[in-house]
């Protein structure tokens, strides 16, 4: 049974192209690693209380009075608070809902179940980090939006750029063209990075929030996504012999 195994491996990596494959895997794993150092090393400064003053600094910077009003006109305000909705948890579920029935409907189960376990997973892992630490909001500023729940890491941040990332991954390896995939995983990254900005804009976060949530939920996204290509390509090595 053993020697069956093992004979089984070498002729799935035989049929790789390891060339290609390595490349993007030492990529992912690269951008795991930033993601996580990213988040690990302001996390640590959180830990230690250390001050906000670049946070402060920035959050004042972008208010034309103080504390009430943010720079820039009024049309601005609105469309960041609309933006800010992109990484609710209302929209992303919505999204992600719709997102599985559609692989389901296409008869990619494994798939639609890829997307719903690397979303709810890494949304429970934030809601952990958000208890442990306990850090409060940012009281220089106004908050221009609702926020409850402590301050680190960005929800929004974290949520949008894991579920965003997931899914622009995901569907920019079902296309053939390079141009293709670069512009799916650019939007991604577009939208994720428009959500962070717009809850620092909006005085809710601290710019370290948003900034380890972005980490954070881009590294879960690249995690699941590698997981998802190496579990297909050793199922169609399986499949083909």
């Amino acid at each position: 049974m053993g020697k069956t195994n093992l004979q089984t491996v070498i002729r799935f990596v035989r049929r790789l192209d390891i060339g290609a494959i390595e490349l993007r895997t030492v990529a992912a794993f690269a951008a795991i690693g930033l993601g996580l150092w990213v988040f690990a090393s302001i996390a640590e400064e959180v830990f230690e209380g250390e001050s906000h003053w670049i946070d402060g600094a920035i959050l004042l910077a972008l208010r034309a009075d103080g504390m009430t009003d943010p720079i820039g006109p009024a049309w601005f305000e609105y469309a960041m608070a609309d933006i800010t909705a992109l990484g609710g948890y209302a929209v992303l579920t919505l999204l992600v809902a719709l997102s599985a029935l559609y692989l389901l409907l296409q008869r990619r189960a494994g798939t639609a179940a890829m997307v719903v376990c690397a979303v709810v997973s890494g949304t429970f892992v934030v809601a952990l980090f958000k208890a442990i630490f306990d850090q409060d909001r940012p009281d220089l500023v106004d908050h221009l939006t609702h926020a409850t729940s402590s301050s680190f890491p960005s929800g929004h941040a974290s949520a949008a750029a894991l579920t965003y990332l997931t899914l622009g991954l995901l569907l920019a390896s079902a296309q053939e063209r390079r141009r293709a995939r670069i512009f799916i995983v650019a939007s991604a990254l577009t939208i994720a990075i428009l959500v962070g900005f717009s809850r620092v804009y909006l005085g809710v976060h601290w710019p370290s929030d948003v900034l380890a949530g972005w980490g954070f939920g881009a590294a879960w996204a690249i995690g699941w996504w590698l997981t998802a290509r190496l579990v297909s390509r050793w199922r169609a090595g399986r499949k083909s012999d």
